[in-house]
């Protein structure tokens, strides 16, 4: 019997994975640089920063914007002082420009259909998970949640997986991770359990292929069909 036909359920991350949240995150990462007299930055460098959670992100455009600025004041002291104003600026902007990558929502449906219990592990503050899920209307199809600040750790840390392990009562090869980075993919390693990789999302410019997940899909619809062929 393969390997695949022992899962009985599926964590996938959001950002990258599900959702394509870079316009609206560096809307409001722009707003705080704005805030703090810094210049602005591109999608592009944001796509590049996601994947470690909202200070990360954060952190990465303060040092960025900081050293193109003629003031290089060390800002990185004040990051605590700016996540405040981070976190009001993408609260106003949390899905204004988002998408949902294609294929998502009857994929999803479908393996619901198939008796496969879904989770929901992202790096995103939990506050920010779960209207974007509800806004795109996929809210219904998690038995779990859980965000970046909803455990001690976040991925690459397994502990989130962990955590759905227990909570399930999974033995670790009938939970698989999906997700577009190699935090997915280390956490899963980490963790014991299989994963799938995505080719489209946000991974720091690097070929998903290379952190070695158990395989790789193209499409978010290929998922189910591997799933299902195996």
């Amino acid at each position: 019997m393969s390997q695949w036909a022992n899962i009985k359920a599926i964590a996938f991350d959001l950002d990258g994975t599900l959702i394509d949240s870079v316009p609206d995150l560096a809307a409001a990462t722009n707003a705080t640089l704005v805030e703090c007299n810094l210049p602005e930055v591109s999608d592009a460098l944001v796509r590049s920063w996601v994947g470690n959670g909202a200070q990360i992100l954060m952190q990465r455009a303060l040092s960025y914007a900081s050293s193109m600025a003629e003031d290089s004041t060390a800002l990185q002291a004040q990051l605590e002082q700016v996540m405040p104003r981070f976190m009001h600026h993408y609260g106003e902007h949390l899905q204004q420009h988002s998408l949902l990558y294609p294929h998502v929502l009857e994929t999803l449906q479908q393996l619901t259909q198939a008796g496969y219990k879904l989770a929901i592990v992202t790096n995103k503050p939990y506050r920010f998970t779960v209207p974007l899920l509800t806004a795109f209307g996929l809210d219904g199809l998690f038995s779990e949640v859980l965000g970046g600040d909803s455990l001690a750790k976040m991925k690459p840390d397994p502990m989130p997986l962990q955590h759905l392990l227990q909570q399930w009562q999974l033995d670790n090869t009938q939970l698989l991770m999906v997700g577009d980075s190699k935090n997915d993919i280390l956490a899963a390693k980490a963790a014991n359990v299989m994963s799938i990789g995505l080719t489209y999302g946000y991974n720091y410019g690097e070929d998903i292929g290379l952190s070695e997940p158990d395989a790789v899909c193209e499409q978010f619809a290929d998922i189910g069909n591997y799933l299902q062929s195996q």
